[in-house]
């Protein structure tokens, strides 16, 4: 998410999104992802989901089922969902609003929702900026419960946002995007620890720092927002941080990110601005692979699955048509 992005009020203006709900299905599997070389462009692009803008469905983060279902977050209506494969749309729980309404919630004075993570037995993991450190954390939701249980308390002034759940040690890691802090803490639930602070991780006046987050081939990827760069910071073999390393600059305001599957090559959203989804080699080169002419709208969010990307659009400045938009991973010949 964006500090420049919207508030409440943009969001109550009383803009539907479309009705028609196109398929989703997913396009391959992990195994047969990995048979060719990197992805060498994105095709087939198509909104498989809009969603209400009126009722503040703003899909800011997202995970994929084994199924290529998805699970969002609805930033605004601080909610979680679940996108069927035919485009329906159910939600599964609406976090509580503090009693004093999340009024001194840092930047953006309301309560929202922000990252999410799923475990193996399908509980599902979600990020709450309240203002507060008995609603900000992370959330629980059980699988076939409606009730979340707040298992993880952070700083009233922080702002959680990019979450990742490391499943060989049950820790989650989370971008701060107000303190410039990536915290871990437990999957059981507990306390939270400051795990890296760096000027790297940094915000600016005028917007947010840390976003994105990713564990990837044992370090901790962020993306800043403010600075427009992917950083890697290794994970020791005592869990502790190594040096922050900087893997691609120059990539305007990236709110999330995922790997395409082939080692450190990624996709970025670029939410602020033209938005933009761009294909990051491991080099640091980018180029622009998905535009609005595919149905992004403020694009907050990447999730790659086998050979699907699912983008989830908040439209928080376009104030048109929250969607998810999947598209397909075209990879090139395999290099040696």
């Amino acid at each position: 998410m964006s500090k420049t992005l919207t508030s409440r009020p943009a969001l109550a203006a009383g803009i539907l999104a479309a009705a028609t709900v196109l398929a989703m299905t997913p396009t391959g599997s992990a195994s047969a992802a990995t048979a060719a070389g990197p992805v060498a462009g994105v095709s087939h692009a198509r909104v498989a989901a809009h969603f209400d803008l009126a009722a503040g469905q703003t899909a800011e983060n997202i995970t994929v089922e084994p199924d290529g279902s998805a699970d969002v977050t609805f930033s605004v209506s601080h909610q979680i969902a679940h996108v069927t494969l035919d485009g329906r749309t159910r939600v599964l729980a609406t976090l509580p609003t503090p009693p004093d309404g999340g009024v001194h919630t840092p930047v953006f004075g309301q309560p929202i929702a922000m990252g999410i993570a799923r475990g193996e037995d399908g509980t599902l993991y979600a990020l709450y900026v309240a203002g507060r450190p008995d609603f900000t954390g992370v959330w629980r939701l059980r699988p076939g419960r409606s009730t979340p249980e707040h298992i993880v308390s952070l700083p009233a002034d922080s702002l959680p946002n990019g979450m990742a759940l490391d499943g060989r040690t049950g820790t989650f890691y989370i971008a701060d995007s107000n303190l410039g802090t990536v915290w871990t803490a437990p999957v059981t639930g507990g306390t939270a620890t400051r795990w890296a602070t760096a000027p790297e991780f940094a915000p600016t006046a005028d917007n947010l720092g840390a976003n994105g987050l990713k564990v990837h081939d044992n370090a901790v990827w962020v993306g800043n927002i403010s600075h427009g760069t992917i950083l890697r910071v290794p994970i020791g073999r005592n869990g502790r941080p190594g040096p922050v390393e900087t893997r691609a600059t120059g990539l305007g305001p990236v709110d999330d990110f995922d790997f395409t599957g082939r080692g450190d090559q990624l996709l970025a959203a670029i939410a602020q601005g033209p938005s933009q989804v761009l294909l990051v080699d491991p080099d640091g080169t980018h180029s622009t692979v998905l535009t609005a002419a595919d149905g992004l709208q403020n694009p907050t969010s990447v999730a790659v699955h086998g050979r699907t990307a699912y983008i989830a659009n908040a439209a928080y400045s376009t104030g048109i048509d929250p969607n998810l938009t999947v598209a397909h991973l075209d990879r090139g010949p395999t290099r040696h």
